[in-house]
């Protein structure tokens, strides 16, 4: 019986050694494939960052563009009001 019982012990230490250096092995597999990916994953940040900033910058230029229209258009019909109430106060005297 006691030889059985070696026998068993001897059987679980070469399994438990055998789990532990697959999961050593299954470990170090996951940590390079989070390297990776956490690579990859900062070059697609990068990227979208830099399609990001360059539509801002589209942007931007279209609404200065914009407001640069629209202050030429405030100041044209400023001064068709302000002509129209001048000759409208001449005319009244």
């Amino acid at each position: 019986m006691e030889w059985f019982n070696a026998v068993d012990a001897t059987y679980r230490a070469d399994l438990r050694e055998l789990n532990e250096l697959n999961f050593a092995r299954f470990d170090a597999k996951v940590e390079q494939r989070l390297g990776a990916l956490e690579v990859r994953l900062d070059a697609k940040i990068e990227q979208r960052t830099g399609e990001l900033r360059t539509g801002v910058g589209s942007l931007r230029q279209e609404m200065r563009e914009s407001i640069a229209s629209l202050r030429a258009e405030l100041i044209k019909w400023s001064f068709i009001f302000f002509a129209t109430a001048a000759l409208a106060v001449i005319g009244l005297r």
